[in-house]
């Protein structure tokens, strides 16, 4: 595999001009279907197979099974500051950082319960937004670009994937059951 297929198992994310309700939808399905996939991919990983970097310098499994919900707890609350109120400059964080902090050591079963009960929040909110709320938007301070709520639906259903490919990727290419 290239380095790009490594990284990009999916593919890269490619937002749309503009979203459908049925687009919307989808994504919302997929973000709610994403913890019960990620629970299933890492029940049988043992702690070497965890401990194993999806790709050369890439993060190990464990890092990858945390920075789901730690990444999906930020895009939760860029979503209620988007909401509540008028676009918001939202808080950027150093996710490679965050990787390295020294409770990623922990087993990563308290990550994906997290992940189940952040979900359970995020899609009863995103299930609730009006059109006019998927319009809303906050400013990425980085990036200096404005993102749209029904955007970031999309771009948080394929992180969601990219990430759960990268450990079912490995787990392929590395004949683990």
């Amino acid at each position: 595999m290239t380095e790009d297929e490594l990284r990009f198992p999916i593919g890269k994310f490619t937002p749309k001009e503009n979203y459908t309700a049925e687009d919307l939808q989808q994504g919302i399905r997929r973000i709610e279907a994403l913890p019960a996939k990620v629970e299933e991919a890492a029940k049988t990983l043992t702690p070497a197979q965890l401990n194993t970097p999806y790709r050369e310098g890439g993060w190990t499994l464990r890092q990858v099974l945390h920075h789901i919900p730690e990444s999906h707890m930020n895009a939760y609350i860029r979503f209620k500051w988007a909401l509540t109120e008028e676009t918001p400059t939202i808080k950027p964080y150093n996710e490679k950082a965050w990787a390295e902090t020294p409770e990623i050591v922990l087993d990563p079963r308290i990550s994906i319960d997290l992940l189940k009960a952040l979900h359970v929040k995020w899609v009863a909110l995103l299930k609730s937004l009006s059109p006019k709320d998927l319009q809303k938007q906050y400013l990425h301070p980085d990036t200096k670009r404005y993102n749209r709520l029904d955007n970031m639906i999309g771009m948080y259903a394929w992180h969601g994937e990219h990430h759960l490919a990268h450990i079912t990727s490995l787990k392929d290419r590395m004949r683990w059951s």
